[in-house]
């Protein structure tokens, strides 16, 4: 093991903690993360505190060995001061040097590769939790930055603290004991200098916070704008749209160097305020310190303590200023973050919850009532924003073990909500939905959709290979396993032929983002062979076959036929004639089941499903 792996081992980036909510407080957030490396950051601290103290005491040598060769014949040099000397050795050339060395080897190999990585992975575990709303309601790209942004901001305030404001505390407290010692009338420069100093971080420092605080907002609109038309580049090209999407990167783009140049200003006003403090500095303490001398209070080697500290807090103040800066201005950033990482989780986990077992399949919706919240979402197909009646409205459904019903109405009518209700995407304002008598609400999120298997018309694929894509339906498959599912889902006809930019291909092809490489029928089947290696108790098919071509459609009904045996069976369709030999037809229409019963009864009802298949033109249906 080298040198550098004892520091790569001392911080876990991926902690396997339970996913809690973090603090709303900046500080608490910061420290929420830096908490499980306490003993490592005080460590470092305590590391860094002494490589000052023994920069310190090298100015302290200096003024000693001119005032000791001032008063000491060079015949007796050595034999006066010379176990003097051999400790000033040791201090500048071995204990200063190796508290160095561990203070970076510590920062530089534990705490900021490791602390980053395990801030970003915590978040990223809790927003994964989020629920779908908050996703729909913001960006993908603006969310990932927040979580990048802040697990570098939280390393950055650690090492800043470090290597900024406890330097800062170490070099004054050691400066004025020193010169207490020497003299104390030489303290009264830096006095003066440190209230300066502590008005510049008090008054100047905090808008410098607020204004980097607005410059992360901004360059996280430009992420989530630029990330949104990469996503939706098949739409910009349809459409011919270059001319427009450059307009929406723009604006943000302008509002970037905006309060770029804010903050730069306010960064700049300090610089100035800073270059004229240190330039009063160093001419009080050298005209004092002379007139010391002619006195005959000091001695020439006091002298060249005291300026050489002078000196040394000269060129310290600028970058410890800018480290303070950096500290103010990534504790904005983090409170930026914290607005969108750490809002509170919509779905959650009863205290009690219980794993779902699904011994037959029975589904059950029991007076079930729901509307979106009118400040997210409002439409259970379109997701539009217009305060609308209940989508749901004391519906009640039972759905017997092995029973395959089909859900029919206009768009609008509350079909999707109805699937969405019992993955439990959202929680229920009355009623409750139960699989074989167990409360969904009462069991753990993961184990509900673990145990129901969907294929919707919008199918994305991750941006892995095919084997990944099929593969997340059971995470443990085995190849071969892989292959049969492709199979039966008519999928291995075109996967062996399909080749990524790197060469790979059949199922190590990449698919690329939300599955663009791929036809719509080859995502949908590939979609589907998911679902089929997953084999969940529960199926739902929500317009599965939408996507495909009549002749493979056929292909894959056969293979949906026989998906569907011993499994209970949702299937929403526009296209009614792929659902008419269902068991069961269940009419929505204004959040209600206006009918229910099989094709051939609710066409002779003469009621709204018989005008939905009369008004069909192609098998669409009409709205």
């Amino acid at each position: 093991m080298s040198f550098y792996s004892f520091f790569e081992n001392l911080v876990n980036p991926l902690p396997n903690e339970q996913v809690t909510r973090p603090p709303l407080r900046p500080l608490a957030f910061i420290w929420y993360y830096v908490r499980p490396i306490r003993k490592l950051v005080f460590g470092t601290l305590i590391v860094s505190g002494i490589a000052s103290l023994c920069e310190i005491s090298l100015f302290v040598f200096i003024g000693y060995l001119v005032d000791w060769m001032n008063t000491t014949k060079a015949e007796d040099f050595m034999a006066t001061h010379g176990w003097a000397i051999v400790g000033m050795v040791v201090v500048a050339f071995v204990i200063r040097p190796a508290s160095l060395i561990v203070t970076r080897c510590l920062l530089n190999f534990a705490i900021s590769p490791g602390l980053t990585a395990a801030t970003r992975w915590q978040n990223h575990r809790y927003v994964l939790r989020q629920s779908m709303t908050f996703f729909q309601n913001d960006f993908a790209g603006r969310v990932a930055q927040k979580v990048m942004q802040t697990g570098n901001s939280v390393r950055e305030v650690v090492v800043n603290v470090v290597d900024g404001l406890w330097l800062l505390i170490i070099y004054v407290i050691g400066i004025a004991v020193l010169l207490i010692d020497i003299e104390l009338v030489l303290l009264t420069p830096m006095l003066i200098w440190l209230v300066g100093y502590s008005c510049v971080v008090g008054f100047m420092v905090p808008p410098v916070r607020n204004k980097s605080a607005r410059l992360s907002e901004a360059t996280s609109a430009i992420t989530g704008r630029v990330v949104d038309s990469y996503t939706n580049i098949q739409s910009v090209k349809l459409f011919a749209h270059n001319t427009l999407e450059e307009r929406f990167a723009a604006d943000a783009i302008q509002r970037h160097v905006r309060d770029f140049v804010a903050l730069m200003k306010a960064i700049m006003n300090m610089t100035i305020t800073m270059t004229v403090m240190n330039s009063l500095l160093l001419f009080s303490t050298a005209s004092l310190s002379i007139w010391l001398w002619m006195q005959g209070s000091v001695t020439v080697g006091e002298m060249a303590i005291a300026n050489g500290l002078m000196l040394r807090i000269n060129q310290m103040s600028g970058w410890i200023l800018r480290t303070i800066t950096s500290l103010f201005e990534h504790i904005g950033t983090v409170e930026n973050g914290i607005e969108t990482i750490c809002m509170p989780t919509d779905i959650v986990d009863d205290k009690a919850a219980t794993e779902l077992v699904v011994h037959a399949g029975t589904v059950a919706f029991n007076d079930v009532s729901f509307n979106y919240d009118n400040n997210n979402e409002n439409s259970d197909e379109f997701g539009l924003d217009e305060k609308v009646l209940p989508i749901i409205d004391h519906c009640s459904l039972t759905i017997s073990a092995g029973e395959k019903i089909g859900l029919v109405g206009r768009s609008g009518a509350g079909k999707s909500t109805l699937i969405n209700l019992l993955m439990r995407f959202h929680d229920l304002e009355l009623g409750n939905v139960t699989i074989d008598g167990q409360d969904i609400a009462r069991v753990t999120q993961e184990s509900l959709r673990r145990n129901i298997a969907v294929v919707t018309q919008d199918t994305s694929l991750l941006h892995r290979s095919v084997r990944d894509n099929i593969r997340y339906g059971k995470a443990d498959a085995t190849d071969e396993q892989v292959i049969e599912a492709a199979e039966r889902a008519e999928a291995m006809h075109f996967i062996p032929d399909l080749v990524d930019l790197q060469g790979r291909t059949g199922l190590d092809a990449t698919v690329g983002e939300r599955g663009v490489k791929l036809s719509g029928g080859q995502r949908q089947r590939i979609a589907i062979a998911r679902v089929i290696l997953k084999n969940a108790p529960i199926l739902i098919l929500d317009e599965a076959t939408s996507a495909l071509d009549s002749e493979v459609e056929s292909a894959i009904q056969e293979q949906l036929k026989n998906l569907m045996q011993n499994k209970t069976v949702l299937a929403v369709a526009h296209r009614l004639s792929t659902i008419a030999a269902l068991d069961r037809l269940i009419v929505l229409d204004g959040g209600k089941i206006v009918e229910a019963g099989n094709h051939t009864q609710l066409l002779q009802n003469q009621g709204l499903y018989a005008k939905l298949w009369e008004r069909q033109s192609g098998g669409f249906l009409g709205v």
